[in-house]
């Protein structure tokens, strides 16, 4: 366990997380929080990746951040503590693990360790400055720079340059059209950046050098 979880070492806590904790397991695609839904539990992500995305009344997605190994989701423990409902949709961007922390317990560790105390305090730290460069590229970039972005990080996020994912998908999760998706996808194969195939994105390894190019 304590392989997975880097940042706490107490072996009193790790010791709690073994027996109080579920090891859960999600296939790709598959929703882990739904908008709406009361938080039952704290997810801490053991292997796979979880893209956490912003919905409105009509069903459209806006990407917040993603969150990997080690990490949990602050929105979940938002909810946990005040018992309100979800304002985010979780889902397994791969095939994923993670330990479900039930919210009774959340509250309990709150208080008697403090090394939950300080997981919980970084995880909204990081979650926050996330959330910041979030709302900085719907505000102050443009979409060709959010989209060079977008490829950048869920290539590193899933450690692969094949990124199997629709000009539709990735349209609703930066907020935009489907067309204006496809046209900069275009360019970008011209520029030999990508190579573009059905439902599939071939990002060349050079495009992360491209994007720091690109922000001088």
């Amino acid at each position: 366990m304590s392989m997975q979880l880097p940042f706490i070492t107490d072996p009193l806590l790790l010791e709690e997380l073994e027996k109080k904790g579920k090891i859960q397991e999600f296939e790709p695609g598959q929703a882990i929080i739904e908008p709406g839904q009361y938080i039952q539990i704290v997810p801490i992500i053991l292997e796979g990746s979880v893209k956490v995305m912003r919905t409105d009344e009509l069903g459209h997605e806006l990407l917040l951040y993603y969150i990997e190994g080690g990490d949990t989701c602050a929105v979940s423990l938002t909810c946990c503590s005040t018992s309100s409902t979800s304002d985010i949709k979780a889902v397994a961007e791969e095939k994923t693990k993670i330990l479900a922390i039930p919210v009774q317990k959340h509250e309990e560790w709150m208080n008697a360790y403090r090394q939950w105390k300080e997981f919980v305090a970084m995880t909204y730290q990081k979650r926050f400055q996330e959330l910041l460069q979030t709302i900085d590229a719907v505000a102050f970039k443009k979409m060709d720079e959010r989209l060079l972005r977008y490829l950048v990080v869920k290539s590193k996020q899933l450690k692969t340059l094949e990124l199997l994912v629709t000009h539709q998908e990735i349209a609703s999760e930066l907020g935009t059209s489907r067309e204006v998706i496809s046209r900069l996808l275009k360019q970008l194969e011209k520029r030999k950046l990508v190579e573009l195939e059905r439902n599939r994105i071939y990002v060349r390894d050079d495009l992360n050098q491209f994007l720091e190019d690109f922000d001088r």
